[in-house]
């Protein structure tokens, strides 16, 4: 009897405190910020065959990436914050919001700020997710969105060349649009 109530004591020591249900609302976030610290990076990606500048764009934002990834786990490990919810100790800094926000600050540096600022935005739902998914504070998004975008700041140069893609907003119908204008 002994034995079981050690293992059951050891086992139990794995799982910490137990977590609370996220409501709809927070899952909702939950999943939209998880959806868009994928889809970014592959916005961020892709842009450097939109544009067909060569590998150096790529490279750039390989580059930025893997650096971002390697320095946001670097430090998650070293500190070892709890996280919001008790699920583990891997809070500080935030990883989504890191990589969200390599992402938009490499959009931006590299082709403007008119790709920058919708990237930004979206990064920083992103960052807002993950407060609302009770994974982060405040503190661990902040950290995130400095070191994603001081990563992508050291790795990206700009992009020169004749602007063939241009981005307009405007409204038709008291609706707001977001478009895309490709010169031949």
């Amino acid at each position: 009897m002994k034995k079981i109530i050690i293992l059951l004591i050891i086992f139990s020591g794995f799982y910490g405190r137990a977590q609370q249900p996220l409501t709809t609302n927070e899952q909702f976030h939950k999943t939209s910020g998880d959806v868009l610290v994928g889809t970014l990076p592959v916005l961020a990606l892709g842009s450097t065959f939109i544009w067909k500048d060569g590998q150096k764009g790529t490279l750039q934002f390989s580059k930025t990436l893997v650096s971002t990834i390697a320095v946001t786990y670097a430090l998650k490990l070293a500190i070892n914050k709890e996280r919001p919810n008790g699920e583990n100790f891997n809070s500080f800094p935030s990883g989504h919001t890191s990589i969200a926000f390599t992402s938009a600050a490499f959009l931006q540096k590299r082709y403007g700020w008119e790709f920058g600022i919708p990237a930004y935005a979206l990064a920083g739902y992103v960052g807002y997710s993950r407060i609302k998914a009770n994974k982060h504070d405040g503190w661990d998004v902040l950290a995130g969105a400095v070191i994603g975008t001081g990563i992508a700041y050291l790795f990206t140069k700009p992009y020169k060349s004749k602007q063939r893609v241009k981005m307009t907003l405007g409204t038709i119908d008291s609706y707001t649009t977001v478009g895309l204008i490709y010169n031949f």
